[in-house]
């Protein structure tokens, strides 16, 4: 068998890929989130004749490529609709919101409110908030005043994770996701939200954490006990709650049974003290209403 002379006489190059090293180097620098087909179009506009093929080659011998991130897909939400709650504990709304300081540091504060009479029972602010953070203060809260029937929130990383979960199954509470871009279905929440906005955050400039710990702190008791609100006939929540709570004494004087939320059993059917919402219709009229104050 004869060998042929081109293979004879054949001689291995090295290929010299220096140029569109040195050419690849300094754009990923300077732009290190561009991909490929903007570093070669890039690199061709420069002068540089390579094709496609060899530039690909040396992107991967120099490992720019970029990962891509993977889209989480979360499971299907049933929609809730945020009904009156008929008592205390009955339903939590929980939402984060973000701000920055006088400095340019971001921070975060996670809300709760009560949805029965609007009640605001914490505002945590720090610069991270992650979901231990989270069951922290729920755990707080319900040494403090009981354990809620249900938990509303959005589908934020925090609320979505696994330990949050375990620890609302492990306290018998149900978490009740709404659904992807339908914020109007945590209605409450997102109103309590837009009154911080409003009256706080875009009021005043904070220096410090501990500033906006104190702010805020201010912030929720003058919500509480002094500012009215309309859907509760112009009353405070603290002062709403204590009608309530008479009213519900006078029904266990009158008829022997107190009004019950899940979160305490299974509810009769009495209904409390109706708040004010356009998309309901009242149920209780005012001389019902008057008997049982007087």
């Amino acid at each position: 068998m004869q060998l042929p002379r081109s293979n004879y006489d054949y001689e291995h190059k090295v290929k010299d890929d220096t140029e569109i090293e040195t050419a690849l180097g300094t754009l990923t620098n300077k732009h290190p989130v561009i991909g490929f087909w903007k570093c070669y179009h890039r690199v061709r506009k420069a002068g540089n004749g390579c094709n496609h093929k060899r530039l690909r080659r040396v992107y991967r011998k120099m490992n720019l490529n970029i990962r891509r991130k993977a889209k989480y897909r979360l499971p299907e939400r049933v929609k809730h609709k945020p009904g009156v709650a008929t008592g205390i504990n009955q339903s939590w709304s929980i939402d984060f919101m973000s701000d920055t300081l006088k400095d340019g540091r971001s921070f975060r504060l996670f809300n709760v409110i009560d949805d029965f009479n609007r009640e605001s029972l914490a505002i945590e602010a720090d610069t991270s908030l992650p979901s231990l953070r989270v069951q922290r203060v729920l755990e707080r809260l319900l040494n403090e005043r009981g354990k809620p029937a249900n938990i509303r929130c959005d589908n934020g990383p925090e609320f979505i994770a696994r330990s949050l979960q375990q620890w609302c199954t492990g306290h018998r509470i149900t978490l009740q996701y709404i659904q992807p871009g339908k914020p109007m279905q945590n209605a409450y929440i997102e109103r309590k939200n837009g009154s911080i906005r409003r009256e706080l955050l875009n009021v005043y400039l904070f220096s410090s954490l501990n500033e906006v710990r104190v702010m805020a702190q201010e912030w929720r008791n003058d919500y509480n006990h002094y500012r009215p609100h309309k859907a509760l006939r112009y009353r405070t929540p603290m002062e709403y709650r204590k009608i309530c709570e008479q009213i519900n004494q006078k029904r266990v004087n009158i008829f022997g049974v107190a009004l019950s939320t899940p979160a305490s059993g299974n509810p009769p059917n009495i209904a409390a003290l109706p708040v004010v919402d356009n998309a309901v219709e009242q149920q209780t009229t005012f001389q019902q209403k008057t008997l049982l104050l007087n």
